[in-house]
């Protein structure tokens, strides 16, 4: 089974949703620059992020990240089983990633660490 390897929020305002979420959960917020910052996980490893959403963003919302081992084919089998590319894959501190739209238009996200 697949398991989720990261998850993305990706808004209008970051500040907000950081301290929003911070009160909310108690996690540790942990800015890399002025667009996006990194959320605490089990030990020294973060778990996701939160980022600023531009007019070029992808997507805004929640993403869901899965880890897969080969992110350009599993973007491929998504594809080919009628989802659609959002996001192009790209590298990324945490590991390649990239965002595909399934069936209903949700959008789901693959790594590969």
């Amino acid at each position: 089974m697949t398991s989720i390897g990261w998850f993305d929020i990706s808004t209008p305002d970051a500040p907000r949703a950081r301290r929003f979420y911070q009160e909310l959960f108690g996690w540790t917020v942990n800015a890399i620059d002025e667009t996006y910052a990194l959320v605490g996980g089990d030990g020294d490893r973060p778990a996701g992020g939160i980022g600023q959403a531009g007019p070029d963003s992808p997507y805004t919302g929640v993403v869901v990240y899965f880890a897969v081992d080969d992110v350009e084919a599993a973007l491929e089998r998504a594809e080919s089983l009628g989802g659609s590319r959002v996001m192009e894959p790209a590298p990324t501190p945490m590991g390649r990633i990239a965002v595909f739209a399934d069936l209903d238009g949700n959008r789901v996200g693959l790594v590969s660490h």
